[in-house]
């Protein structure tokens, strides 16, 4: 465990802040991972106050940063009620769903709030100036809730290298930026197809997670090509 202190909250949509950390040290973790959130150092079992979430930063940054969609949770209440300079305890850096520099084409699978990892990797490459190819499919209900969507835009205006495709599941009013519906097979061909030459990335609520492995696998490509991370109980 290491204490953290909050220097910033970010708004991203109507549901979802972003809340950035300056630690003690910093903290060398890989993009992709996740840390704990610790409100009861106590009782560090306590799962209703000490959560898991994905750093939405990348390690090239002084800060640490977390995202969250916000409920009526005692855990989101406590990140709610956290004040500039209030210090947190952590546990990082964990999980292996992770990006490597040797990745040279890679894809995402993504609904929601598992965009926070992506985030973390794409700044990365960003950052680092990396040549990796990178072509993310994001789906939300409505586009107000597509959180990142300024930090998106701007890189993909700025690197030809990288491709997004926003989806919108919500039955509404078109425009011409996004795509109406689900991700399906004929979807990912459509806008990534040469997915079997892509390390793919899916994170997000199991159920989903679920439902992209099966759609990747049966469009043919490699199980070992395939990263999956399950966000439970956030």
């Amino acid at each position: 465990m290491q204490k953290v202190k909050l220097i910033e909250v970010i708004m991203r949509t109507p549901s979802i802040k972003s809340f950035r950390f300056l630690p003690e040290e910093k903290i060398n973790f890989i993009p992709g991972q996740f840390l704990q959130i610790i409100f009861d150092p106590i009782n560090q079992s306590n799962k209703e106050l000490n959560k898991y979430l994905s750093f939405s930063s990348s390690p090239t940054k002084d800060y640490i940063e977390v995202t969250k969609r916000l409920s009526e949770s005692r855990f989101s209440e406590a990140l709610k009620n956290l004040k500039i300079n209030d210090q947190v305890f952590i546990n990082a850096s964990l999980g292996s769903c992770i990006f490597k520099e040797e990745y040279k084409k890679i894809g995402f699978l993504i609904g929601g709030i598992g965009i926070t990892p992506v985030i973390s990797i794409i700044e990365y490459i960003i950052d680092k100036k990396l040549d990796t190819d990178v072509n993310l499919i994001y789906s939300n209900r409505t586009k107000e809730e597509i959180a990142f969507k300024e930090e998106l835009d701007k890189w993909q205006n700025s690197n030809k290298n990288i491709k997004i495709t926003y989806i919108i599941t919500d039955n509404v009013a078109k425009d011409k930026n996004f795509i109406y519906g689900r991700i399906n097979q004929d979807l990912i061909k459509e806008q990534m197809p040469d997915l079997n030459l892509r390390t793919l990335f899916i994170f997000g609520p199991p159920q989903m997670v679920k439902a992209m492995q099966d759609i990747s696998l049966s469009i043919g490509i490699d199980k070992k090509n395939l990263k999956v991370e399950n966000f439970i109980g956030y």
